[in-house]
């Protein structure tokens, strides 16, 4: 049993989404694969490619495993832990989700599982590496164990899961990652946007030395107040007109506007601002897709939109960011 999930890329409404605002997002043709085949033992084996790390558990150890876990989730809720302490190793986000989904449906195994996991989503730059690791391994054992999962059954398993990783999940990613094409979010109600088909391109600056819990951490404090999160979905309702309509040059004005709200909740380190007012001076619009960072250099991925793409490869050179190859997916988490 193959199973494929959609990383995503956040158009606008990244960090204002986790306090109810809107937001717009899309997923990409990059992918989380899971392979649950069935084994003799009767345990659990997980084989992550992009770790290097194989290993052999009982049911009883994933269980001890999961509690572990969320016994310093909760101290984190209280604050005595950062988020970053919850979760030592990122291959236990793929191990707590598959215990989630056990203890959520009490079933019993009766034969062992082996789980392969590969990526071709680079992690912590803000494509929803976690999101797709999850869902992908939940509908693989729900489908290798012949078990029909509702949709909103997938994102409660899946916003738990996310919640250990980044702290506090908007389900967004999740979302995307779950229904695939490009989706308006809005009060918890989706609406089904068509994939954007303005020239857009996605820079990688590196991968950020704060994680997506930290940065949510950091800009907390800016949304205390409503006005900067008003602006936010201003913004966002700008940009969907924008894509709806096809409007090149209304989709750079937003996109130059989210840039600059995201700038003033210090979430855009220096050298990508930089970057991003070059990127403005040859007539194209750029910002940040995921957390960014509140410290270091690098912010993970950045989303440009241009009709120039010479001057972007020159730009990319002299900074030295790859570029990556996207497309919209329409499809979201599936089988092969």
């Amino acid at each position: 049993m193959k199973v494929l999930a959609p990383g995503k890329l956040i158009l606008s409404g990244e960090h204002a989404v986790v306090y109810g605002q809107p937001a717009l997002a899309m997923a990409i043709n990059r992918y989380v694969t899971v392979t649950a085949t069935p084994q003799v033992a009767p345990n659990i084996s997980f084989n992550l490619s992009d770790f290097a790390y194989q290993k052999c558990l009982s049911l009883n150890t994933l269980h001890s495993l999961k509690n572990r876990i969320k016994q310093k989730y909760k101290r984190f809720v209280s604050g005595d832990f950062k988020i970053r302490e919850v979760l030592h190793k990122p291959v236990e986000l793929a191990q707590v989700a598959f215990s989630l989904f056990f203890e959520a449906l009490n079933i019993k195994l009766t034969q062992g599982i082996s789980i392969h996991v590969e990526s071709t989503i680079p992690m912590g730059c803000g494509m929803g590496s976690s999101a797709a690791t999850v869902l992908s391994i939940v509908h693989a054992i729900a489908n290798h164990l012949e078990v029909d999962l509702s949709s909103e059954m997938f994102l409660k398993l899946g916003i738990e899961a996310e919640n250990l990783q980044h702290g506090y999940s908007s389900g967004l990613d999740l979302q995307v990652s779950l229904h695939g094409g490009c989706i308006y979010l809005n009060e918890g109600q989706i609406h089904q946007r068509s994939v954007p088909t303005v020239p857009m391109f996605l820079i990688n600056t590196g991968l950020p030395q704060t994680t997506t819990g930290e940065c949510v951490e950091a800009a907390a404090a800016h949304f205390k107040a409503t006005e900067i999160a008003n602006e936010f979905a201003q913004v966002t309702n700008a940009m969907d007109r924008a894509f709806q309509e096809n409007h090149l040059n209304h989709v750079l004005q937003s996109i130059q506007k989210n840039h600059q709200l995201l700038v003033r909740i210090n979430v855009v380190p220096p050298t990508v601002q930089h970057f991003i007012a070059d990127i403005e001076q040859t007539g194209g619009a750029a910002k940040i897709c995921g957390a960014g960072a509140v410290s270091g250099n690098n912010a993970g991925v950045v989303l440009v939109v241009t009709e120039d793409e010479a001057a972007l490869t020159s730009l990319c050179e002299r900074y030295g960011y790859p570029s990556l190859p996207i497309a919209g997916e329409s499809r979201g988490v599936h089988v092969v």
